[in-house]
């Protein structure tokens, strides 16, 4: 039996929420659903996608790679049914974006591709920079719109936010690491810990806030730019990471291992966004942009 777009669609809820659970609730369907699908998924394609475990589902390597394909897939039939619109591939002009360091690997890729099939008219220009230099970009209108972390948002007065997702802090570990099969983790534990540091965005301030407020200094190891490096360092043992999960892949460019977990207390979120200059009419390419921007956040087929 071939597998359907139903069972993708929860796969994918399931690989991005990691939870069965979460995953349920933003499809508002009941658990058993979702567990069969995924049962009838894994059946059909004969392998396993998630490793079962006391604490949860952790996705397969086998998983990782297949979640690339069913991503695809959702945003394709999505395409396939804008496409009869007719309107958007007769637009014509510009559209300039902005987009942050830690959203442009992480959410601008599959984005523009589903943009650029929807609007092949319209020319795309993107920057990439930080988040305050955006801001200042768009509050100038030399921005249309930017895809950007919020949560830390500045000139809340001249411009307008839209959440496209919420990403919690979890720790990243390698595996066979002492914390990995502790039934809880709390932020003491990490600050007994070398910390592998990401210096974009708001990641290393919130860090250090977090540690701080516990009265714990926190003991960096390494400080860096790129998450792949963070992936690295995780999976071979130089640290541990506190990171949103926004940006967690099971194993490094190496093809190691890394493990993520829940923290317990109350940790930052990072919330990533649609920014534009408040009272400006947003013209028609930067409203479809917005418009499919939302049908991509939800993981659901429309």
């Amino acid at each position: 039996m071939a597998f359907t777009l139903r069972q993708v669609q929860y796969f994918v809820a399931v690989a991005e929420q990691g939870s069965v659970t979460r995953a349920a609730q933003n499809l508002s369907i009941s658990q058993s659903s979702v567990t069969e699908a995924l049962k009838e998924l894994e059946t059909d394609l004969g392998v396993e996608l998630f490793e079962r475990h006391p604490r949860g589902l952790t996705i397969t390597h086998n998983g990782h790679q297949f979640l690339r394909h069913a991503t695809k897939i959702l945003a394709s039939v999505s395409d396939a049914r804008t496409s009869f619109s007719g309107q958007q591939s007769a637009l014509s002009g510009t559209l300039n974006i902005g987009v942050t360091s830690l959203v442009a690997g992480y959410v601008l890729s599959d984005l523009l591709a589903r943009y650029r099939r929807a609007c092949p008219g319209i020319e795309v220009s993107a920057i990439e920079d930080n988040g305050g230099y955006l801001e200042h970009l768009l509050v100038g209108g030399e921005l249309d719109v930017a895809v950007m972390v919020i949560s830390n948002l500045r000139d809340r007065m001249a411009l307008q936010a839209e959440i496209l997702e919420t990403s919690p802090y979890r720790l990243w570990l390698p595996m066979g690491h002492p914390l990995v099969s502790a039934d809880i983790i709390s932020v003491a534990d990490i600050a007994r810990e070398p910390l592998i540091m990401l210096t974009v965005d708001e990641i290393e301030e919130n860090t250090g806030k977090l540690l701080s407020a516990l009265g714990a200094r926190p003991h960096v190891a390494f400080r860096t730019r790129s998450v792949e490096a963070v992936r690295s360092l995780v999976a071979t043992g130089a640290g541990v990471a506190l990171l949103p999960d926004l940006v967690y892949r099971p194993w490094s460019l190496e093809g190691d291992r890394i493990e993520s977990r829940d923290v317990s207390g109350s940790l930052p979120v990072v919330q990533v966004g649609m920014v534009w200059r408040k009272g400006s009419s947003l013209p028609q390419a930067a409203r479809d942009f917005v418009g499919i921007a939302e049908s991509l956040r939800s993981g659901r087929i429309r």
